[in-house]
């Protein structure tokens, strides 16, 4: 099959690509090759009870699919560039704000309309950050939710479908450079195009480096994220969460001066687990429908590691960390803070008298035994820090979830245009190593379909 442009991944920047070039350029021929399922036949087999941990399937249906990992996010959308990527030092800080508000828009007219916006401009809870050496970053956060979410990829993927050829349930092999430009190979079957859009996520990270080895594009080393997810009652972080929802908020710990930050915050959300590549490791969801809600807010501690000489592999480094884990809790281990603090592991009959109701099925452990010291030191240091202006977060009952990692691809090297030394491959997403935010990814797919559009017109 030839087509115009290939995508490859149907995640946040893959839609994005593609729902911007038709809108351009109806004429042309676009094709979607996605390693997993569609959006409808995306369900996860954990329930809860009669499946309790994850089963290996085949095509992790929270990583992969129509959506991408985001899928089954709690849909926030940042629109800020003090985090989620670094996709402004190539396109400009200005352009990159835009391109986020333009796919807000597009959002609230596929089924987001109603929902609110967050800003962290002007709050009150800034100085009380300040005055305990706490810094919270500025954005405005576009909180979907993960029921709005699905809603709203639904109604992009009706949108898309009788327009772009999607192929799912097709892991893309190899991909070559040609005469007239790119091949890849799916299923035995070869696809060729003028353009390619590679957009995979991070679960594509391990294709991601082979696909750069095998064509010559230069990468650098990333970093991985390393830490928990906490969990504890929604009235301790609420007078912040009413109004702000998602906070960032970065501090420095005085032992070792390492930077630890508070990601993906959850209120009255649920603690789930995700698998990449085969590693169990742990995430939240929360959704906007009220009977949904939990009692609890959880939200991820993570410290942020750089690997250069002589070990330059900083997702391999991630993910020992995390098989030991799943190799001592058969996939997620939680602990009790105080436990923690006390150097004792946690058990069932103590996780039964905690105040603080699991959201999720984990296995009660130490974490001290997979957490390098470092890590674990920051993360309690950081927990100490937040008890000043969210009293109760470093209570005995608060949950820890271990591990969360975040894996980020190598850096891709590209141009100002987001196209690699092979003119015509453009690398996008959370796979570029460049974005690292459902926001972030979307927009570098709406600006990549930009200048495809206009060089293909």
């Amino acid at each position: 099959m030839r087509y115009d442009v290939l995508v490859v991944g149907a995640g946040p920047g893959g839609i994005f690509t593609s729902y911007e070039l038709k809108k351009l350029s109806p004429a042309l021929c676009v094709g979607v090759f996605e390693a997993g399922h569609p959006l409808s036949k995306r369900r996860c087999p954990i329930d809860g009870e009669k499946i309790k941990s994850c089963v290996g399937c085949k095509s992790c249906s929270i990583m992969s699919g129509f959506g991408g990992a985001g899928a089954f996010s709690d849909g926030k959308y940042n629109i800020t560039n003090d985090f989620g990527g670094t996709l402004y030092e190539y396109i400009g800080r200005k352009k990159a704000l835009e391109l986020m508000r333009y796919v807000d828009e597009i959002n609230l007219r596929h089924g987001g309309e109603g929902t609110k916006l967050y800003s962290t401009a002007g709050t009150r809870f800034k100085t009380e950050c300040l005055r305990n050496d706490l810094h919270l970053l500025d954005a405005s956060v576009r909180h979907l939710g993960t029921d709005i979410n699905y809603v709203v990829l639904e109604n992009l993927y009706d949108a898309l479908k009788d327009e772009v050829d999607f192929h799912f349930d097709s892991p893309v092999e190899t991909v070559e450079k040609i005469e007239d430009g790119y091949r890849i190979t799916s299923g035995g079957e070869t696809h060729e195009a003028r353009t390619l859009v590679i957009s995979v996520g991070r679960s594509g990270s391990k294709w991601m480096e082979e696909v750069c080895r095998a064509l010559s594009i230069e990468t650098r080393s990333n970093r991985v994220d390393l830490g928990v997810r906490v969990e504890l009652p929604a009235e301790i972080f609420s007078h912040i969460t009413d109004e702000l929802y998602e906070s960032k908020i970065v501090y420095r710990t005085k032992k070792y001066g390492d930077l630890v930050r508070t990601f993906c915050m959850n209120p009255r959300g649920a603690v789930v687990t995700e698998n990449t590549n085969g590693i169990i490791t742990v995430n939240g969801h929360s959704y906007e429908d009220p009977s949904k809600k939990t009692p609890y807010t959880n939200f991820a501690l993570l410290v942020a590691k750089h690997f250069s000489v002589p070990f330059k592999n900083s997702n391999g480094y991630g993910e020992s960390i995390a098989r030991l884990s799943n190799m001592l809790g058969g996939g997620v281990l939680l602990q009790r803070f105080g436990d923690l603090i006390q150097g004792r592991r946690s058990t069932e009959s103590r996780i039964r008298e905690s105040f603080v109701v699991p959201t999720l099925s984990a296995t009660p452990g130490d974490l001290s035994l997979v957490l390098p010291k470092r890590i674990l030191d920051d993360v309690i240091e950081m927990i100490e820090a937040l008890d000043k202006i969210a009293p109760g977060t470093a209570g005995s009952d608060t949950l820890l979830y271990g591990v969360e990692v975040k894996f980020y691809n190598m850096e891709v090297a590209v141009n100002e245009k987001l196209e690699t030394c092979h003119p015509g491959l453009f690398v996008i997403g959370d796979g570029s190593g460049i974005t690292h935010s459902l926001s972030h990814a979307s927009a570098s797919g709406v600006f990549v379909a930009r200048e495809i559009a206009g060089r293909l017109a």
